[in-house]
């Protein structure tokens, strides 16, 4: 994907640690043109793949799973990082943030994720995998279906990919970053 790539590296910032950052067009500002050809590209990825529902988790992934909900003109469901008192049927794993160096019990209402959903994930990023993995966890405990995972940015040099890729899952990465060392962005 072109765009993205050029995007990351005209605008996307670099910090100590492996971060890249990229708020001023994909989660905090977001361009909602490049999130609209992320979502077609996810769209044609996943081409023939048996979808009935996005999934996502909150916050940075709503935005493209959104675009990509209304493309495929399907149900879009996020994944909440607080549990409201108001949710029946929970379900609930625990995912720890790269970002914020922290763990979060994560839920979603089994009303929403049942066993006749084919779910196609969508996140911004895929880095340890650690978001994905609890997803797989709250799939499996509905009885749902794994359709595929698409990520608008993959960090190749950690390990999040090469976890997925082993468990057999339909991973679609749109900008691959091989390396941040020295701070310098290095897209595959």
């Amino acid at each position: 994907m072109d765009a993205l790539k050029k995007r990351i590296l005209q605008d996307g910032k670099c910090f100590e640690g492996g971060i890249l950052k990229v708020d001023s067009f994909i989660n905090h500002q977001m361009d909602p043109m490049l999130m609209h050809q992320i979502a077609q590209e996810f769209v044609n990825r996943f081409k023939g793949v048996k979808i009935n529902k996005i999934v996502t988790i909150e916050a940075s992934g709503i935005a493209p799973a959104i675009m990509v909900g209304f493309i495929m003109q399907l149900p879009v469901v996020f994944v909440k990082k607080k549990q409201p008192k108001t949710m029946e049927n929970m379900l609930t794993t625990t995912v720890h943030s790269f970002t914020k160096d922290r763990d979060y019990t994560v839920c979603i209402s089994n009303n929403f994720l049942t066993a006749e959903d084919h779910v196609l994930f969508i996140d911004d990023f895929l880095a340890n995998g650690n978001a994905s993995l609890g997803m797989i966890d709250l799939i499996k405990q509905a009885g749902a279906t794994l359709s595929g995972m698409g990520f608008v940015i993959e960090k190749a040099f950690q390990n999040g990919g090469k976890i997925l890729r082993e468990k057999g899952v339909h991973v679609e990465s749109l900008a691959i970053i091989e390396d941040l060392s020295n701070c310098e962005i290095k897209i595959r």
